[in-house]
């Protein structure tokens, strides 16, 4: 029986003796340039799905000076033409109606999602369009025109990525071992070595979901790592331990590890959908389980305390006048320094402060991994000082990681509260480091 990727080549193929091919050459700017033209003028399907296999084949190969070209010529010859979006406004004006609203909003777009949408019916498109925005992504910072092209790309996946076309499994040690391999690979939080490693993470104690979408055969998009502990997990090093027969009566979901596999899939999206879905899995598998949170990084914490003046570490230990953290400045500060724990208020409260005082440009917590559990509807629980005592938990915290709680009958009030509030909500044992 063929798949649908099958089916599509078989069409490409076939398109490919149908139609006269142009000298092609790779590594060519025109000439696939010069596709992305016929791609777009042309509107026949056997047609479109052979030039699309052509334009991601010859993108593949393009260098990387090249592809940074491709991104400048497309972003500027596909963009929205002003003068027209003008003349179609002024329609609109004389006659508002859906037809002329169709044809303002098809010209305000331009051409470039349409472009994109095209190419995904190659055989591989989806994949392929998914890599060019992580080739996209390498070069956004130093190119900012290009962020127009990138927001069309965010949008289309936001559409193509959908969690509703998105398949939740649950992965176990018989799942397939190239799933296996690639969930190795695309650990961000706590990295792991070996097969051995992962094993401990797929026991009988632990849960591991991830969610697969059907035009990316056997790759994972995001996955979740769950302890169930008695209680929130509030050490790494003790989750990743051998289980014990204590943990059989456990009460609790620990959230501990969330993984985007895909770069170019970044800033879309997906993660806040995935906690959601686990907990109701969790739910409907094991009844008694009853509470949920994380234990969860606070990367960029260390960077942000390195920059900070004294005046203001000053301003808010405010009366811990007793406790001294100049020493987390020191070059030759090791993983597990007695310091740590002898002024461990003091660093709990500057944890307190950036996670709920230290904003972005858009008046929102500057650390990304409370942005996404805050937007979920979790509040912060607690702060747990030597949580993780490895190099990768020293050089993003000193150690210190956050429980965040999600309380399943105040998730959405919470959630509202902080999309529409800015709202931090934190737990009653952590309003006195405020």
């Amino acid at each position: 029986m063929f798949n649908l990727k099958q089916i599509i080549t078989s069409i490409a193929d076939a398109g490919q003796k149908l139609f006269s091919k142009k000298d092609i050459k790779e590594n060519d700017l025109d000439s696939i340039l010069s596709l992305c033209d016929d791609l777009i003028s042309h509107k026949g399907a056997a047609f479109g799905i052979t030039v699309a296999r052509d334009i991601t084949k010859l993108y593949q190969v393009l260098s990387s000076e090249n592809k940074l070209l491709f991104f400048k010529r497309i972003n500027e010859k596909y963009k929205a033409s002003f003068t027209e979006v003008d003349e179609r406004i002024n329609q609109y004006k004389i006659s508002p109606n859906e037809k002329t609203l169709a044809s303002l909003f098809k010209s305000s777009e331009g051409k470039r999602r349409e472009l994109f949408r095209r190419m995904n019916m190659a055989p591989n498109g989806t994949s392929i369009i998914v890599g060019l925005r992580e080739d996209l992504l390498k070069v956004l910072k130093d190119n900012n025109e290009l962020r127009a092209l990138d927001d069309d790309l965010k949008h289309l996946f936001k559409a193509w990525f959908n969690p509703g076309f998105l398949k939740l499994e649950k992965i176990t040690w018989d799942t397939k071992a190239a799933v296996l391999e690639k969930i190795i690979k695309y650990e961000r939080v706590h990295h792991m070595k070996e097969m051995s490693e992962l094993k401990r993470r797929l026991s009988e104690d632990r849960r591991f979901f991830s969610y697969f979408h059907p035009a990316l055969e056997d790759e994972p998009i995001i996955f979740v790592q769950v302890a169930l502990t008695k209680g929130l997990g509030k050490s790494i090093q003790e989750l990743m331990k051998p289980s014990s027969e204590e943990q059989k009566k456990y009460d609790t979901a620990t959230f501990y590890s969330i993984s985007n596999c895909q770069e170019g899939l970044s800033r879309v999206t997906l993660g806040n959908f995935l906690i959601k879905r686990v907990i109701y899995e969790i739910q409907e598998e094991l009844p008694h389980i009853k509470n949920f949170g994380t234990l969860s990084p606070i990367p960029g914490f260390a960077e942000w305390f390195s920059y900070l003046e004294e005046n203001k570490i000053k301003n808010i230990l405010g009366n811990l006048t007793n406790q001294n953290v100049s020493f987390l400045k020191s070059k030759d500060l090791k993983i597990g320094d007695n310091r740590i724990i002898e002024n461990k208020d003091a660093i709990m409260k500057l944890v307190a402060h950036y996670i709920v005082n230290e904003k972005n440009q858009k008046g929102l917590p500057a650390n990304d991994v409370s942005r996404f559990h805050l937007g979920n509807g979790a509040i912060v629980d607690d702060i747990v000082v030597n949580a993780n005592v490895s190099e990768a938990g020293f050089e993003r915290s000193f150690g210190v990681m956050v429980n965040y709680l999600y309380e399943l009958n105040n998730i959405e009030k919470n959630h509202e509260e902080y999309m529409n509030n800015n709202k931090v909500i934190l737990s009653d044992k952590l309003k006195k480091y405020l």
